[in-house]
């Protein structure tokens, strides 16, 4: 979609009041990653390109000025640590509680770990590495652990889902499934349940106490689709009732289950995105933290859409949107550079009900707060 100079303009004079924040940052290389390391900080790591960069951001503190935005002239973001990584990063999580996070690359067979500095050093330090369980396995997908002890559970194929402790790289717990297929999301519900979505949809729950999961394929397959997925929990120790799952295919099907009953989607709906079945690498499903009900979906182009999933019915048709956020393919960058960029990532704040942070092909990194006309009146 090629945006005019016109349309760019119209979206820029309408966001003064369709945004009560926004601001834009331009990355060097683009970002698959957007991880909470604090409040007020995010990591970021590139994905293109032998060597990648590795930063910590702060973000801009205008964002957090209140009433007082006049007197604060910070706008942007700032790097606070950074370091590099040989390899592009696919994924990167932060171990809560910790100045930790892992990373797994396109290439290596390995798991990075990695110290993200204090106040006494800007650098970002690869201070050890975990073994995965085959040699061949690249671009695992990673989870951190809700158990004292700082854990990750990563796989890129189901039978190679472990959960593999940070300080002593044992393995504490293998998936007993033979299966093949890969791995496109995991999240742990409490310190010791855990479900793994496959890129076919399937979903697998699993229980740290108890190799054997429970397998929950999808009831009519589409074959040929991928699959993504997010958990909406109340808290880290969640109780199976206050769990919802929700999954997005790239022909933008979505399925809402109940972690009671995951063989059944109690809500299955056609978003109207743009279809993009040959490029899958972005597709993000996101419930809000904060915001009831609320999920945020990107991947498809270069738009971040949100909806509110409160009167959803059990076989709805194309819900709209209460927002959609534009500013990637508005941006200058988008409008010459020939392809339009795509969202690569977004993420959430985990306080601040509407506000989210996304980030597309072109490099660029967005944070907003978006008005709801209804709520912000």
């Amino acid at each position: 979609m090629d945006i005019s100079s016109d349309e760019s303009d119209d979206w820029f004079m309408e966001s003064l009041n369709t945004y009560k924040d926004l601001h834009v940052f331009q990355l060097e290389h683009p970002t698959k990653v957007i991880e909470w390391t604090g409040d007020k900080n995010i990591c970021v790591a590139g994905y293109t390109g032998a060597r990648s960069e590795i930063l910590e951001l702060l973000l801009p503190l205008k964002l957090y000025a209140g009433e007082n935005q006049g007197l604060c002239a910070e706008r942007d973001f700032k790097v606070q640590h950074g370091g590099f990584s040989e390899e592009p990063v696919e994924s990167l999580i932060h171990i809560p509680g910790t100045r930790c996070v892992v990373t797994s690359g396109s290439s290596s067979s390995t798991l990075q770990i990695w110290d993200i500095g204090g106040d006494d050093s800007d650098v970002i330090k690869a201070t050890g590495v975990i073994n995965l369980k085959s040699t061949s396995a690249k671009g695992s997908k990673i989870a951190p652990g809700l158990a004292d002890e700082p854990a990750v559970l990563h796989g890129s194929c189901i039978s190679e889902v472990q959960l593999t402790e940070i300080a002593t790289g044992q393995i504490l717990y293998t998936v007993a499934k033979e299966s093949s297929d890969s791995v496109s999301g995991l999240q742990f519900v409490n310190a010791c349940v855990f479900l793994i979505c496959a890129s076919d949809g399937t979903l697998l729950m699993g229980d740290t106490r108890d190799p054997s999961t429970c397998h929950y394929p999808l009831e009519d397959s589409k074959s040929g689709l991928h699959w993504s997925f997010g958990l909406r929990s109340d808290s880290s120790q969640s109780e199976p009732s206050s769990c919802t799952v929700a999954r997005i295919s790239s022909s933008g099907h979505m399925l809402l289950s109940d972690l009671r009953n995951l063989q059944s989607p109690f809500c299955q709906t056609q978003l109207n995105v743009q279809h993009n079945t040959s490029k899958n690498d972005f597709l993000n499903v996101s419930w809000a933290p904060v915001l009831d009900r609320c999920l945020s979906v990107s991947g498809f182009d270069g738009t971040v859409h949100i909806y509110n999933t409160m009167n959803w019915s059990k076989e709805g048709q194309s819900p709209q949107p209460v927002f959609s956020h534009r500013g990637h393919e508005m941006s200058h960058e988008a409008k010459y550079s020939g392809s339009p960029p795509v969202v690569t990532t977004h993420s959430w704040h985990q306080s601040r009900p509407k506000t989210l942070l996304s980030a597309a092909t072109d490099g660029s990194l967005h944070v907003w707060d978006w008005v709801d006309k209804i709520t912000d009146r």
